[in-house]
């Protein structure tokens, strides 16, 4: 019988009370981060759908996990900053299906604190493990079967940030 997630089983994030919980909205750059899933203690990918209040709470609450010149006023007020916000912020390079980098930056978001209770206890609608849809679509980029990984990579689309969550955070 196959080992189901704990997370998957509660229906909740289990185990992530402590240190740094970092939500990867992008799929290739989690698969990447994840080494397909094949990289040792990383071997399950769970897919765990938020509450936009809560995606949107994080984003309001966040500080951006380096210093960037202009948009802080100087490096020991962002230090300050960075050290009280319960999420934090950084931009990395999306990935295509070959795991190389794109010329734009998807977010990746940490959350600490009281944002990681808030995630575990009240911002998670669903968890699903994904690991064999992962696998399926690494076998397929392996094999070159590119318009098959198209066709099951999950649909992401920039997010409409009407409400202006991400201007504190675009270095």
């Amino acid at each position: 019988m196959p080992r189901i997630d704990p997370a998957v089983r509660a229906g909740r994030r289990t185990g992530c009370e402590r240190g740094l919980t970092w939500i990867k909205p992008s799929f290739l750059w989690m698969m990447y981060r994840r080494g397909w899933g094949a990289k040792a203690g990383q071997e399950t990918v769970l897919a765990v759908e938020i509450s936009r209040d809560g995606f949107e709470w994080a984003l309001r609450h966040a500080c951006l996990s380096s210093y960037v010149r202009g948009v802080h006023a100087d490096r020991a007020t962002w230090q300050r900053q960075l050290k009280h916000a319960p999420a934090r912020v950084q931009w990395d390079p999306e990935r295509d299906p070959h795991l190389q980098p794109l010329p734009y930056r998807s977010l990746q978001l940490g959350l600490s604190g009281e944002a990681v209770r808030r995630y575990a206890d009240e911002w998670t609608v669903a968890i699903r493990d994904v690991t064999p849809l992962a696998r399926e679509i690494h076998t397929l980029v392996s094999g070159g079967d590119l318009a098959s990984v198209t066709r099951l990579l999950p649909q992401e689309r920039p997010y409409p940030d009407q409400g202006d969550h991400l201007a504190h955070l675009m270095g």
